[in-house]
């Protein structure tokens, strides 16, 4: 008991310990408190400037939520050749004035996307833009005046996200079939530019490589996958090209002119049948995103890629042709012309499914992390089939007046054949320019062989061309300049090809 005594005053002593200790009574009148202390400012060490670019990251990006799972996105950026190009034969650069080369000055792509997610499952995308504005050509009348070309909608999809296997999508859309290049982002090429092969029927049968239906992509495990169904746009031809005098030739004059098919394809004016197409690759190393539809050209040394894929397009009776059998006489002339495309109903043609079959292989490494060197390469074969003969000639920003496909840069785009096309690239040590400009040395090849392309021997005429050249990245993809150099074909005559230079100087940036 005495104990317990003992421990309850112990206990009394030190709770009034504790009282008075916090409780501190003021100092009395006469004795002023001492001003306080005057606080001693901080000084922060300046930050040491960065030795290279942060990375990008998502781009222009506002969150809606706090973590950043609902968000509007906007991606925007423009590319601008300044160019040397040796032209074609016969080219005019306004109406009759023949010129044989030049320096122009071109804005290949200027485009803005809206990217929006404000719910796990739903996606809303919205791309917008121009491409191929020179001073001559790609404004409103794209192939003799260059003036307000037409701002369009590239694409404008909404895609709902089923389970982790599959996404459905529907719109106006770049889901395409047939290649990683027929998908390819165009900001991030190691080339200067696509080969533009890899869009076979670009602009005939679709609106600037995109098509209006659905889409379901996804993946599963390391395979990704992509199958679309669009529709087949109208190719809106006139005159004697979407007629049957467009699908053969006259000899004669008057009462004794005749016409024969020249067993020639050309596109199908009454082409209404769904397009078919799907891709798939199997991811051996590091996976890529999958959210857009746009494949990478290099991730400069920040991945580690091998995928191998192959994909397909298909559209039946897209392409259509007049035998050598099919002959019309004068009167037969003359009444296929007065019925204009309707003379498809009467007269006889053969018509042709567009079928395009591909295999790729895409390889892309950092060699050496402490350096900063990286390599680059890709491979593409494309098996085309789309009917007897057919040669298309296309011209990236063709700085050539006139409505004659052969004029200022182009080349034989597509047809029926086959086409490989092979690139490789080396992305140099950061310490050669040092660590804000970054060089990345390329070249590529492609060649193609068309049934179309036949000297007056018979001879088949393959298409060689060949680019080289470099990157100079000031911040990676978002800031660059790329100078080519490509020895271009000449097939102004099937008979005498020869080659003209093309320098070119991209500037791009991208926000």
């Amino acid at each position: 008991m005495q104990k317990a005594r003992y421990a309850l005053t112990l206990s009394a002593l030190l709770a009034a310990a504790g009282a008075s200790a916090q409780v501190t009574p003021p100092p009395p009148a006469e004795t002023p408190a001492p001003p306080p202390a005057a606080p001693v400012p901080v000084v922060a060490a300046p930050a040491p400037p960065p030795t290279e670019s942060a990375p990008y990251g998502p781009g222009m990006k506002v969150n809606i939520s706090p973590d950043g799972s609902k968000y509007i996105r906007f991606i925007t950026w423009h590319q601008i050749w300044t160019r040397y190009t040796e032209n074609n034969t016969g080219t005019l650069r306004a109406p009759g004035k023949p010129q044989s080369d030049q320096i122009d000055f071109s804005l290949r792509r200027s485009r803005f996307i809206v990217l929006s997610q404000l719910n796990p499952r739903f996606l809303v995308y919205t791309h917008i833009g121009i491409n191929n504005q020179t001073a001559v050509s790609g404004g409103t009348a794209p192939t003799v005046d260059g003036k307000k070309p037409q701002l369009f909608v590239h694409e404008a999809v909404v895609e709902y996200k089923v389970n982790k296997y599959l996404n459905l999508g529907a719109g106006m859309h770049y889901q395409n079939g047939l290649s990683r290049m027929t998908r390819s982002s165009t900001i991030n090429y190691l080339t200067l530019d696509a080969p533009l092969t890899n869009w076979p029927v670009i602009e005939a049968i679709d609106q600037f490589v995109r098509g209006i239906g659905v889409y379901g992509k996804g993946r599963v495990g390391k395979l990704d996958y992509v199958l679309s169904v669009n529709e087949s746009f109208l190719t809106n031809q006139t005159g004697a090209f979407s007629t049957p005098l467009g699908l053969g030739t006259t000899t004669g004059t008057g009462s004794a002119a005749v016409n024969r098919g020249t067993n020639t394809a050309q596109y199908n004016p009454q082409g209404t049948n769904h397009v078919y197409q799907g891709y798939a690759s199997y991811e051996f190393l590091d996976q890529e995103a999958n959210l857009l539809p746009f494949n990478v050209g290099t991730y400069l040394g920040s991945k580690r890629v091998f995928n191998i894929g192959a994909g397909f397009f298909y559209n039946k009776d897209g392409m259509v042709s007049r035998s050598s059998n099919s002959v019309l006489d004068a009167a037969g002339i003359a009444a296929t012309t007065a019925a204009g495309t309707s003379a498809f109903n009467t007269v006889p043609v053969d018509k042709h499914d567009i079928a395009l079959f591909s295999v790729d292989a895409f390889f892309d490494t950092p060699i050496n992390k402490e350096t900063g060197t990286a390599f680059t390469a890709y491979a593409v074969y494309y098996n085309y089939n789309m009917g007897p003969n057919h040669v298309r000639f296309i011209g990236a920003a063709n700085p050539g007046w006139g409505t004659d496909a052969r004029r200022g840069n182009a080349v034989p785009h597509s047809g029926t054949g086959n086409v490989g096309y092979v690139q490789a690239g080396y992305l140099l040590p950061k310490s050669l320019l040092g660590p804000k400009l970054r060089v990345q040395p390329y070249a590529s090849h492609l060649l193609a062989g068309y049934e179309g392309l036949r000297t007056s021997s018979g001879e088949q005429k393959n298409v060689n061309i060949f680019d080289a050249g470099a990157n100079f990245y000031v911040d990676g993809h978002n800031a660059k300049f790329t100078l080519n150099y490509r020895a271009r074909p000449d097939f102004t005559d099937v008979n005498n090809v020869n080659y003209k230079p093309e320098i070119t100087l991209q500037t791009q940036v991208a926000l």
